[in-house]
């Protein structure tokens, strides 16, 4: 919000830069060793496999933090800009190696294949690689499957094999545009599973893993409004899904030669307000990772006796992330915040415990302090609400807050660790994580309520979290910054027309702006894919009526806005450019019409 209109003025720019230059600092000078951010890693029989520099290595497994290690593959072969790898598979017998390589500014990849030998040479590579896996048939030649996209479309699913015997074939083509296909390997690598999904409802094929080129056998044929995610272990598939009633996740198991719906048997339910945020498959094991009203926990469930653990995680932690993991006796994961970097922990089935990762505690800590509080939205729904602030702060009105939503595809806002965000709490500011309906942060019902006619839920929400945080001493209107990266963009350009007072400042990452033009364009590629989310302005009258009401470029009008930063992408296939132009356009011009009719010394927000 620098604003040098007046000669006045330039002594608080000064100040203003001079603060933004001690953070820039701040952040460049901390020990990034603390941040290290870990790429695509995994590990297959002695071997570890991972990106070092821009090279994918292996290393044998105990070696793997030295510099001991083999180049497979230099990826400045391919010749993009800045490449990472996005994810490895090896196949069984470790013959080869597959790679999924992207650069930062496309979603574009290429999967390329490394014959593993004394000397490791590229077999092959493949455009617009999606997921992929490995399997081996009955000849023990290993099999690549993988999917194809186009347009940030997956329909395609193809399988390939090399060396003497080289094939690659298409097996599957998904004919319904608003479905996507991903492939899944189960945990004991026994079927391999082409899951074809929309928004609200999900179909899965098996492939045995011991004959692939057998025809898929189908689970259960696809249900509007029914999810299922499938596991296996010894010779039972266990089922995640919202079949019955309620409507949320439960978990189900089956014989694997009986897979059909009219089979499942119920095994374990969640709490209400629970969401699952994943599943992992051991030998006696089924662990499966909850968050349940705003807090995290791990469950872990003996198949033997099915007995159930349920574990409280540490207050501080927002988000897990997974690890790939084959060791039966341990499950580890990590713990992350906003705030604070990953933290490893694990449980031993052996013991019965959760062991955390030894070491120096973080200061953060003892610095900073974690709240969760709930907003009433004018329904009188409770909103989860996650706050952040250092502990000696005092005054807390006087602060700045920086507030995050998102609120959209039944997706949590996102939590992972920022090293910014760390230097914004040092530096004072409180912030603020919104979680309101259209997320996933309750389960799939907090998502259904905040979705096609009921998405202005999801703005009720975050006008009733705002107006809690100034109500509770949590900084005020002249001091509120909110901030959304692509769908989140909808609600926060929705409050910036409805409820301008609110906010100081706007800053918005490829916001999705333009609602109703983009869903009316079906040749944009993810316009069909989108219809439950936002639902059909083009042939549903009711819908497009709903779509007018919280628009953010249908309800620009002259009046006060915050200042507003925005970032878009020149060849961005999710968000079109020209809606974000467009958006900004309209509203420079309803700021010009307002700051006439607003009077002498009226200063207008910067755009």
């Amino acid at each position: 919000d620098f604003l040098p209109i007046k000669q006045e003025n330039e002594k608080s720019l000064s100040e203003n830069m001079d603060a933004f230059e001690k953070v820039r600092t701040k952040l460049e000078t901390q020990p990034q060793e603390e941040y290290e951010i870990i790429n695509a890693e995994v590990k297959h029989g002695g071997f570890v496999y991972y990106q070092e520099g821009c090279c994918l290595v292996r290393s044998k497994d105990e070696e793997a933090d030295n510099d001991n290690y083999e180049v497979l593959f230099n990826l400045e072969e391919l010749k993009l800009d800045q490449p990472f790898i996005d994810c490895i598979r090896v196949a069984p017998d470790e013959k080869y190696v597959a790679a999924k390589i992207r650069t930062e500014d496309s979603e574009a990849s290429t999967c390329i294949v490394v014959k593993l030998s004394d000397q490791p040479v590229m077999e092959a590579s493949f455009p617009n690689v999606s997921s992929f896996e490995w399997v081996k048939d009955e000849e023990e030649e290993d099999v690549l499957f993988y999917t194809f996209q186009r347009n940030l479309r997956c329909h395609d699913v193809y399988r390939a094999t090399f060396g003497d015997n080289k094939r690659n074939e298409r097996f599957y083509t998904e004919k319904d545009p608003s479905y996507f296909v991903f492939l899944y390997l189960t945990k004991d690598s026994r079927f391999l599973t082409i899951n074809i999904m929309n928004k609200t409802t999900s179909e899965v094929w098996l492939i045995d893993g011991l004959s692939p080129w057998d025809p898929p056998v189908l689970i259960q044929k696809r249900i509007h409004g029914v999810l299922y995610y499938v596991e296996h272990r010894d010779d039972e598939l266990y089922i995640l899904t919202n079949v019955g009633e309620p409507t949320e996740f439960k978990l189900m198991r089956t014989a694997a030669d009986t897979p059909a719906i009219m089979n499942w048997d119920l095994f374990f339910t969640m709490k209400r307000n629970t969401k699952v945020v994943d599943l992992d498959m051991f030998k006696d094991h089924c662990v499966l990772f909850l968050k349940h009203s705003n807090l995290l926990y791990v469950n872990v469930i003996g198949l033997a006796d099915d007995s159930v653990r349920s574990l409280k995680l540490p207050p501080w932690a927002c988000g897990f992330i997974m690890d790939t993991n084959s060791d039966p006796k341990n499950c580890p994961f990590q713990l992350c915040s906003p705030i604070r970097p990953p933290k490893y922990y694990t449980y031993k089935f052996a013991e019965g415990k959760l062991f955390e990762e030894t070491g120096h505690e973080d200061p953060i800590t003892k610095t900073s302090r974690v709240l969760r509080l709930e907003a009433k939205s004018k329904d009188g729904k409770s909103v989860p609400m996650t706050i952040f602030h250092k502990t000696d702060s005092e005054d807390l009105q006087k602060k700045p807050l920086l507030v995050h939503v998102y609120g959209a595809y039944g997706m949590d806002l996102k939590m992972n660790f920022r090293p910014e965000r760390r230097v914004l709490v040092d530096d004072g500011w409180i912030l603020a994580y919104c979680h309101v309906r259209g997320g996933g942060e309750l389960g799939l019902q907090w998502h259904a309520d905040g979705r096609l006619t009921k998405k202005l839920n999801g703005l009720a929400d975050l006008e009733a979290c705002i107006k809690t945080l100034h109500g509770q001493g949590f900084s005020q209107p002249s001091l509120t910054t909110l901030t959304a990266f692509s769908a989140g963009g909808v609600l926060v350009g929705a409050l910036c027309n409805s409820n301008p007072e609110l906010l100081r400042a706007v800053t918005l990452e490829a916001p999705f702006l333009d609602v109703l033009n983009t869903m009316m364009d079906t040749t944009l590629p993810l316009t069909l894919e989108e219809l439950e989310e936002w639902g059909n302005p083009s042939s549903d009258e009711k819908h497009k009526n709903y779509i007018k009401r919280y628009c953010p470029y249908q309800n620009i009008k002259p009046q006060h806005y915050p200042s507003i930063h925005i970032t878009a992408y020149e060849n961005d296939e999710r968000v079109p450019l020209k809606g974000i132009v467009n958006y900004t356009e309209k509203l420079k011009e309803a700021i010009t019409e307002h700051a006439k009719d607003a009077g002498e010394g009226y200063q207008a927000p910067n755009v």
